[in-house]
């Protein structure tokens, strides 16, 4: 698997992945009605922002995009996010992207990554974050209207780099 950079001609194979995830309603808090062209401007990061793809015999498995989670005194601390193929779930391109996304981070000098949103139901990332050092610090209660489980808690979840 090679985790690159994102280009123009990747969306064509990106945007499924985005919208089964939006429309499944279960990990993002992203509307399942946008359009292409609104989930690519909320997607895509422009820089000093990084979107890339993991890819396996030009086949993308997977997206991540990364950038500073807020503007001035709070631009020392990194965000990022992911969404990953149906059919590559459970195959480690997870893992790869957060990984990536924590290297991309020091590399560029930030003290500390932060996810904002974790849905407390969507086990497998939340229990891989905390193996990659992530600890939750706070859950917002029934912030997230999940399709089958009704309202529950937003994680956000934080790890030194």
């Amino acid at each position: 698997m090679l985790i690159r950079e994102f280009t123009e001609v990747d969306w064509a194979q990106v945007w499924p992945i985005v919208e089964d995830v939006i429309t499944a309603g279960e990990t993002f808090t992203y509307d399942p009605a946008w359009p292409a062209e609104v989930a690519y401007d909320v997607w895509v990061e422009r820089p000093p922002g990084h979107t890339v793809v993991a890819e396996a015999d030009g086949t993308v498995l997977g997206t991540a995009k990364m950038g500073t989670n807020r503007p001035g005194p709070g631009a020392h601390v990194a965000t990022a996010s992911f969404m990953v193929a149906a059919h590559a779930r459970g195959r480690g391109v997870g893992r790869a992207l957060t990984e990536y996304a924590l290297a991309w981070a020091r590399r560029r000098g930030y003290a500390a990554m932060q996810f904002n949103a974790v849905v407390e139901s969507n086990v497998p990332a939340v229990e891989l974050y905390r193996r990659l050092g992530f600890t939750v610090i706070g859950t917002v209660p029934e912030a997230f209207a999940h399709p089958s489980l009704g309202r529950v808690g937003l994680h956000v979840m934080h790890r030194p780099l």
